[in-house]
């Protein structure tokens, strides 16, 4: 995929959002309420393109090899096993208010700590405190210390208090992973920069149980498969780096941390961490919980607790890298074409199906091609405007491919497909088109 010529400032994250409320890939969540602070609604076409990125996600993850499996586990649970984890003690911010302003900031995220950025108010910080990340709930109709449980801030919890019963029903072996997509809370003090950091999110996990001695190589080999997934889709090197964390940035659980990072228009971001977690997880859960969470190997006698390697990435911000790297601006017969430049794999639609009149001799037989190819792709039909304007309304949706049902079709049995990127026309015969779509999507 040819590199996007529209250049990295921040110009482009307001047609970012533009785009996504015009042509229905991200809305305000209650809107009609005026809203509610960092939350959104995905639209038509984002709730296609996010399910694609996961879809993604899941076939190289699970789909494509023999050595993971998947899980999707309950999104509450109880306090036990966030203070296994350590999350009520380590999962904080450190929180700071003017003041002067009353304004309140991540002590942490200040580029100043002793001047607001608001006010500008020099030493009128307040001492920092510590501020949990967790959502708080109670579960039954009583609101006791007894009902209390949480919304999960990660879903990596729900794999690890379940990795026996994984042993025992896959009959698989470290090293073997399990992988898990799904709904993510996170009380964020500063939530912002569109869908990139919200308090409700998506996320994709894998925790890859490997024996002890084993674990340098495979977080290696985790950083270098999950950067290339990014690449293999459509986004750019020179939009993508690794960085290691520094030793103070890592988390208490882990030795090492690696980030996917993508150059947003507000500057480097991350995607996705892959850390080697060790055993601290399986470790803490066996000890809180009294079982025994290792496994034996028969064919040495042994019994080890495996070390754990994590590749984590937000599925929502990662759709959100995607459509800022496909997005492309060109001049065409002095008029500027906008087009996402998606891979076909992530594309909302596929192909769209176009009669080239409202016509009944032609809508008919064109929704008979639709109703071919709609068990095969996902596809749009669209019969209102001239053709023009829905080969670029088409374009801004990312769809690869148009199908135009014209009146030579009539008497040819053939139409004409139309190419996203280039805009090229060829002919090809109906009997032909499915074969010539999949060969050219792959």
């Amino acid at each position: 995929m040819p590199e996007s010529s529209v250049p990295n400032d921040p110009s482009l994250m307001e047609k970012i959002v533009n785009l996504s409320k015009r042509r229905g890939f991200v809305f305000p969540s209650a809107e009609i309420y005026g809203g509610f602070r960092s939350t959104y609604d995905y639209g038509p076409i984002g709730v296609q393109l996010l399910r694609n990125v996961k879809d993604a996600w899941w076939r190289s993850m699970v789909q494509m090899r023999d050595d993971v499996v998947g899980i999707d586990a309950a999104i509450l649970s109880p306090p036990a096993i966030w203070e296994a984890s350590g999350h009520l003690e380590n999962f904080t911010d450190p929180l700071v208010d003017c003041r002067q302003c009353r304004e309140r900031f991540r002590e942490d995220q200040l580029v100043d700590p002793s001047t607001c950025p608001n006010c500008g108010g020099a030493g009128t910080f307040t001492e920092a405190r510590q501020f949990n990340l967790m959502f708080k709930t109670h579960a039954g109709p009583v609101e006791s210390d007894a009902a209390v449980a949480y919304l999960r801030p990660e879903t990596a919890q729900g794999m690890f208090v379940n990795f026996s019963n994984v042993l025992q029903t896959s009959r698989k072996k470290p090293p073997f992973g399990i992988a898990q997509i799904g709904k993510s809370f996170r009380n964020e003090i500063t939530p912002g920069n569109f869908v990139f950091r919200t308090r409700e999110f998506e996320q994709m996990e894998l925790e890859f149980f490997v024996p002890p001695e084993d674990a340098d190589q495979w977080y290696a080999y985790w950083c270098a498969e999950r950067y290339r997934w990014y690449i293999d889709l459509g986004i750019p090197e020179s939009k993508l780096r690794m960085r290691p964390h520094d030793p103070d940035e890592l988390s208490h659980y882990s030795s090492g941390t690696s980030d996917v990072e993508f150059l947003f228009p507000w500057g480097w971001g991350e995607l996705e961490g892959v850390a080697n977690r060790g055993d601290y997880d399986l470790t803490q859960h066996s000890n809180r919980s009294g079982e025994k969470l290792e496994y034996f190997d028969q064919a040495t006698n042994t019994r080890y607790r495996p070390h754990v390697i994590e590749p984590a990435a937000g599925a929502t911000r990662t759709m959100m890298a995607f459509l800022l790297a496909a997005y492309d601006e060109e001049e065409v017969r002095g008029e500027t074409r906008t087009v996402l430049r998606l891979h076909p794999r992530l594309a909302p639609y596929k192909v769209a199906v176009l009669p080239l009149s409202k016509k009944d001799e032609l809508v008919g037989p064109a929704r008979e091609v639709l109703g071919m190819l709609q068990p095969h792709l996902m596809c749009d039909y669209d019969e209102t405007q001239a053709i023009g304007r829905r080969y670029r309304r088409q374009d801004e949706l990312g769809t690869p491919f148009c199908v135009t049902f014209d009146f030579d079709s009539l008497d040819d049995g053939a139409v004409t497909v139309r190419d996203r990127d280039s805009m090229e026309q060829e002919r090809v015969a109906i009997d032909d088109l499915l074969n010539h779509l999949v060969t050219r999507m792959n």
